[in-house]
């Protein structure tokens, strides 16, 4: 299969998180009636964005995986035939929590999640208070519509973790995130962050020549002082722009994207092939210098 049709559901949230939940559903078949083949959600769509405190009862707000929520995205993505990208908030275990994404395949069969790795703590995205570093390294899922690298959030900055991600055999990869502007800032500002958000997600689309999809959510939440900026696109293997979304609407998206176009782009602009391995050792270490 070459052409793949992606789903992505940006979208704002409340403080109910079964509201949330029967939400992303209704969405999701919204975006199967368009086509969706893949469909992914936005980080943590069942709540609101509870990082902007440290809040030990929004510990309350976690679940299992495999567990409630994904026993029911299951049936949906066999009833529908679709994949589905479900970012969650993770109880492991007593007083243990990961940010995650579970990867439902089109038969409704688990196929496994990837936690979180690179953990932000800055102000009102407080989120060390409540997630452990993931622990299961890079991962990418076999589905029924090509092999799936999930990565998320703050992720998104570290060319390292979308390289890996590349080099295990993704054939897209795929970005849940929450991200907004603080509404004190000036519209410069607000432009000139989405720009770099924007840009380092494409340059990994051009690095290694695979499809992006990004997914964000929207609305104003944080008691009006955070607008999550939505934004959520889509990438061709050349990191062009195939889908860009509004920054304040709900949307429920579909775009083509054409997996064999990575051979192309590794054919003719062959940056897997001149990498230079010998050289990388250095990336290991925290900064270079003589301590």
């Amino acid at each position: 299969m070459s052409k793949v049709k992606i789903g992505t559901v940006q979208m704002s949230c409340t403080a109910d998180k079964q509201q949330n939940l029967n939400k992303a559903i209704e969405k999701i078949k919204e975006a199967a009636a368009k086509g969706a083949q893949i469909v992914c959600l936005q980080e943590l769509f069942a709540s609101l964005y509870f990082c902007d405190v440290e809040d030990y009862n929004n510990f309350d707000l976690a679940e299992p995986i495999p567990g409630p929520s994904t026993d029911a995205l299951s049936g949906v993505a066999k009833e529908l035939g679709v994949v589905i990208i479900a970012s969650l908030f993770e109880k492991r275990a007593q007083g243990l929590y990961h940010n995650t994404t579970a990867v439902i395949d089109a038969d409704g069969a688990y196929l496994g999640k990837y936690r979180k790795m690179h953990i932000p703590d800055d102000p009102a995205f407080y989120e060390k208070f409540y997630f452990t570093p993931g622990d299961l390294g890079y991962k990418v899922f076999p589905t029924k519509f090509g092999k799936v690298g999930v990565l998320i959030c703050w992720d998104q900055w570290y060319p390292e973790a979308s390289r890996i991600t590349a080099l295990m055999g993704a054939d897209i990869l795929f970005y849940p995130t929450a991200i907004g502007w603080d509404t004190t800032q000036d519209d410069e500002t607000n432009q000139d962050q989405y720009n770099a958000w924007q840009t380092i997600q494409r340059s990994h689309s051009v690095a290694n020549g695979l499809p992006v999809v990004s997914v964000n959510r929207v609305g104003f939440e944080q008691d009006g002082a955070m607008k999550f900026w939505g934004g959520s696109f889509v990438t061709n293997a050349q990191g062009k722009l195939l889908y860009l979304a509004s920054h304040d609407q709900e949307e429920v998206a579909v775009t083509e994207v054409d997996l064999a176009q990575t051979d192309y782009m590794r054919k003719h602009w062959p940056f897997l092939r001149d990498r230079r391995i010998d050289s990388y050792l250095p990336i290991t270490k925290r900064f270079i210098d003589e301590d």
